[in-house]
């Protein structure tokens, strides 16, 4: 089919409009990066805009000469990797029986899920709840209270609703139990949606750090990049109220410690999210289709 010069040019427009909004949304890391490379004097004269004004890598020398630092980024890496399987277990074994319209008490267990969707205890009771269950200050305070999305438990329940009902009674009828039809039918099918389910769930553990500044008082071990991260700003922030005049190159010195820790905690995930993104749109759109 030809298209009219008219739709053309709305596709063009459209385009146009989405490359702009790419463009606002990469401009401030990429201030940060020029921010971080940049020299204090550079920075105290407000010359930094997206590209480095006399190149120096000292702030980046401040952020690995820092052991804790390191430990903190390895740490979220092994936690964000267990959350990861741990969520997508779970998710899928919460949708996958909700496929069967034989499962007793179905209605009665999605509304039980779906109205936690929307309604909560609150901090105060959540602090309670952690405290009485002996997770406070344990790592497993950061696994087990986050480690069902309900929303993605949906997009993958709609997307198992999508499979061919006569793949699984065909499975059945060669004596496959549901976990079989599970492992050989309806997870090969659902990489997709399986790899956007995980990019959220590792977004979502990577930039956490509320969950650990509530739960993790006393176990400074635990702490996640991010919240690494929040208490480094905090003390930089600190250490320039407390500076009188005379030490001006001290609070531009922090500002780009600030931009270079930020850029070393957002790194890993941006290296992360190419190789899922050929999955992002495919997975939630199939997941959407019905249910």
């Amino acid at each position: 089919m030809i298209k009219s010069k008219s739709r053309k040019f709305g596709d063009v427009a459209i385009a146009l409009v989405l490359l702009l909004v790419i463009l606002i949304c990469i401009l401030p890391m990429v201030n940060i990066l020029a921010r971080s490379l940049s020299s204090p004097q550079a920075i105290v004269n407000r010359e930094v805009g997206f590209w480095p004004v006399n190149p120096t890598v000292e702030s980046y020398q401040y952020v690995f000469r820092d052991p804790s630092f390191s430990r903190s980024m390895l740490w979220t890496a092994i936690l964000t990797v267990i959350c990861t399987l741990v969520s997508l277990g779970i998710t899928i074994l919460c949708a996958y029986p909700l496929t069967y319209d034989n499962l007793k008490g179905k209605n009665a267990i999605n509304t039980i899920i779906i109205f936690t969707m929307y309604f909560s205890a609150g901090t105060i009771p959540n602090y309670i709840l952690m405290k009485d269950l002996g997770l406070l200050n344990s790592p497993l305070v950061l696994i087990i209270p986050n480690c069902l999305s309900v929303f993605n438990m949906i997009i993958l329940r709609s997307f198992f609703y999508g499979v061919p009902e006569s793949l699984r009674e065909s499975a059945e009828l060669d004596g496959a139990n549901p976990f079989v039809v599970l492992l050989r039918i309806y997870l090969p099918l659902s990489a997709p949606v399986l790899a956007t389910l995980a990019l959220f769930y590792a977004v979502g553990r990577w930039n956490g750090f509320s969950d650990a500044l509530l739960y993790l008082i006393s176990a400074p071990q635990y702490h996640p990049i991010q919240l690494k991260l929040y208490n480094i700003i905090n003390n930089l922030s600190s250490l320039e109220v407390a500076i009188q005049e005379g030490g001006a190159s001290a609070p531009a010195a922090s500002d780009g410690m600030k931009a270079a820790a930020v850029m070393f905690a957002t790194a890993p995930i941006l290296v992360v999210y190419p190789w899922l993104q050929r999955y992002f749109i495919h997975g939630v759109t199939i997941g959407a289709v019905k249910g």
